[in-house]
């Protein structure tokens, strides 16, 4: 039976490859920010492109808010996803990167162009419209691909370690202006991650995968109080 609060629903969805398969069952409610960890080649990766439609389950349904995903390709599921590097074309000034957001084609109207100085406003970059992207920081480039996914209003934002060329500092700053830009929209997160100090400061959940399997689907407490696995516990560092 499906559930009407869940964002998303994978049952009993497996990708087989060569020498391993990956399995995954899990239903993830609406609303909150979910983190998705595990050591590399746990599957993390693989999860979200099934989730976005960049590949396909060998069986299993998934299903998001509540429909059957399958038969839609990537642009037709209300998901944005922010990959670790950024997917920004070098060669185009900032509005014209986050206007990509709104219409691939750049026919933008007045009122696009409205919507893509507040997205940048809102992201701390109020007066970047013409800059190019090599010259900002890794930080200021990861703020555009944010304003690029405000700007596409849908309902699911998947994070593919989006913090993992930042030193701490800016790291800080990212996670602060993701926690309140997620209070303004209220949209369902999902963010892969290798430090437990993104966890700590932002998820409402945890998803754990240990090879190619969800080994736990917790609240944040309940995570951080595990120690019965070794996985877990090597994560975060629990002696």
């Amino acid at each position: 039976m499906t559930d009407p609060t869940a964002a998303i629903e994978l049952r009993h969805v497996e990708v087989r490859f060569e020498t391993a398969a990956l399995h995954f069952d899990c239903t993830i409610a609406t609303g909150g920010i979910v983190a998705v960890a595990g050591a590399s080649g746990s599957g993390k990766s693989t999860l979200f492109h099934l989730i976005a439609g960049f590949e396909d389950p060998d069986r299993g349904e998934i299903r998001i808010l509540g429909e059957e995903a399958a038969s839609k390709p990537p642009s037709e599921r209300p998901i944005s996803m922010i990959f670790q590097d950024n997917n920004l074309f070098a060669h185009l000034d900032i509005a014209t990167n986050v206007g990509l957001g709104i219409n691939p084609a750049l026919a933008l109207t007045d009122e696009d162009r409205t919507t893509i100085e507040d997205a940048l406003r809102r992201v701390g970059l109020e007066g970047f419209t013409r800059r190019l992207p090599p010259t900002l920081s890794g930080g200021e480039r990861q703020r555009v691909a944010l304003a690029r996914a405000l700007v596409r209003h849908r309902p699911l934002l998947l994070l593919d370690e989006p913090f993992a060329a930042l030193d701490p500092g800016m790291r800080a700053g990212m996670r602060t202006l993701l926690s309140e830009l997620h209070a303004e929209e209220g949209n369902t997160i999902l963010m892969i991650t290798h430090h437990p100090e993104d966890v700590k400061a932002l998820a409402d959940s945890v998803l754990f995968l240990d090879q190619g399997r969800i080994i736990a689907h917790d609240t944040l407490d309940r995570f951080l109080e595990r120690r019965d696995n070794a996985a877990i516990d090597r994560f975060l560092g629990n002696a």
